[in-house]
């Protein structure tokens, strides 16, 4: 089974990390100097620096010239963070897709600014070069490929993928790794793979739509778990519920949850999969977003700290390559062998073509530095949002100051109901994805998620005015 041990430099940032976020590490105290904390620790210089950069990075410290690190004072920012949602323990049934369709069939309409979108910009990705990689692995294709390569996948990308998992301290066992219609086939057949009709499944509160649709569709049950929206799922609201339920399995997403942008610590991530483990209950882990950090590394997904294979990780290269190839896997752990054959007696295998030119542009080797560019322009895009926010959304307005991804999760003044709100923004072009589409009872009725994925639209700085014009409108009417 996988096992993963976080490198000495991620153990000291983690711990740090939560000495500052807890207080015990107060804005401008000095952290102990390199030298200090290599004869205290027994680690090598490069180890500490490594562990203050990714702190620094992460905007907890600061570095100052000729004097050490220190614990940086935070701003006290003009939004205070959306509070934690308090939800209903009982599960529910759910029945949120004529929702789902009706409110979010504007986002693909291209005379909409897409501030309700799951996609950012298509100029983000290098679909020019995607296209050369097609064309030049489709004229060295050997036919007998074409049906070697059914369900679990082209073995060159299964490889390419491994090589990056192993890269990242997660070795995966070949036959575990299966290749899918984008994360969503891959997010469908896990969670199909360990339950039955009727069965209960906690999801985070608020949580992603599409995983709401997918229990509807299998008829089962949600039961949602108070989320926080830094920190991700309450580990003690979850460990609550699995006494009370018979829970048959978890879909959470914690690095950059959607809608909240959510990271759970790697500290939190290991005793999430403990307590799952403890009782026996499969995480389906939502990854799409893993690569989107702000951060000079990339968070550790849930999987890292699987040791029994009951974390059936999930992932696709739409949010961070490729949207529109639908290319996506599933790392399902001992659950891999039914949800090859779920793929099997469905979509029976993924279109080898888009497989094909994946596999030829990671082997080209410019993944990672595409992927510095699109973290750039995502989270210089973010701050500019937040920005605009701050300045023209009305007062009492809460926002997300998620560390990745490229949503970002609003709480409106209470007077203000999200549904009218999106569809007067609708009514000028502007598409939104209001809060009642993330919760199984719709509860979230007076916040929006919004998509900020879009650097260099120029629409979308006067839609985010537009918008908070509306609201303000509306907060005051409502006085």
């Amino acid at each position: 089974m996988n096992h993963f041990r976080l490198s000495r430099y991620q153990q000291l940032a983690d711990e740090l990390a939560t000495a500052i976020r807890g207080g015990v590490l107060r804005p401008g105290e000095r952290l102990p100097s390199v030298r200090e904390t290599c004869q205290q620790r027994g680690m090598s210089p490069s180890t500490v620096f490594q562990a203050y950069a990714q702190l620094e990075a992460e905007g907890l410290v600061e570095a100052r010239a000729r004097s050490g690190f220190y614990v940086r004072a935070t701003r006290r920012a003009v939004r205070a963070g959306p509070q934690v949602a308090a939800p209903r323990s009982e599960a529910t049934p759910v029945a949120i897709s004529e929702l789902v369709f009706d409110l979010l069939g504007s986002t693909r309409d291209a005379d909409v600014v897409p501030l309700g979108s799951a996609f950012p910009a298509s100029h983000l990705f290098p679909f020019d070069e995607l296209a050369r990689c097609g064309a030049r692995a489709m004229r060295g294709l050997q036919p007998a490929r074409i049906t070697g390569a059914l369900t679990a996948g082209d073995e060159g990308l299964r490889q390419a993928l491994r090589r990056r998992y192993a890269l990242q301290g997660l070795p995966l066992a070949e036959s575990e790794l299966i290749i899918t219609n984008g994360a969503m086939e891959a997010l469908n057949l896990c969670l199909q793979a360990v339950t039955q009709p009727g069965d209960v499944v906690v999801v985070e509160s608020p949580t992603f739509y599409a995983a709401l649709q997918a229990l509807e569709r299998l008829h089962l049950k949600a039961v949602e778990v108070a989320t926080d929206p830094r920190d991700g799922v309450d580990l003690e609201a979850l460990s609550v519920l699995l006494e009370r339920h018979k829970v048959a399995a978890c879909w959470f997403m914690p690095s950059f949850q959607n809608p909240l942008g959510a990271l759970m610590s790697p500290a939190r991530k290991k005793a999430l999969v403990e307590l799952l483990a403890r009782h026996r209950v499969p995480l389906i882990e939502d990854d799409v977003y893993g690569e989107l950090y702000a951060g000079s590394l990339r968070p550790p997904p849930a999987k890292a700290f699987d040791q029994d294979g009951g974390v059936l990780h999930c992932s696709s290269f739409s949010k961070s390559l490729a949207p529109g190839y639908r290319v996506g896997w599933a790392a399902a752990g001992r659950h891999a062998p039914r949800v090859e054959r779920l793929k099997m007696t469905t979509s029976l295998a993924t279109a080898l073509p888009t497989q094909l030119a994946l596999a030829d542009y990671l082997a080209q080797g410019g993944y990672d530095r595409h992927l510095r560019r699109l973290r750039e322009s995502l989270s210089a895009q973010r701050k500019h949002a937040l920005r605009l926010i701050e300045r023209h959304f009305p007062p009492g307005t809460r926002t997300t100051r998620p560390e990745g991804g490229y949503f970002i999760w609003l709480e409106l003044p209470p007077s203000v109901d999200a549904l009218a709100l999106h569809h007067r923004a609708r009514a000028q072009s502007i598409s939104t994805a209001p809060g009642a589409l993330f919760s199984a009872d719709r509860r979230f009725t007076h916040h929006l998620r919004l998509n900020v994925g879009h650097p260099g639209d120029d629409r979308v700085d006067a839609a985010l005015r537009t918008l908070g014009a509306l609201a303000t409108e509306m907060a005051r009417s409502a006085h």
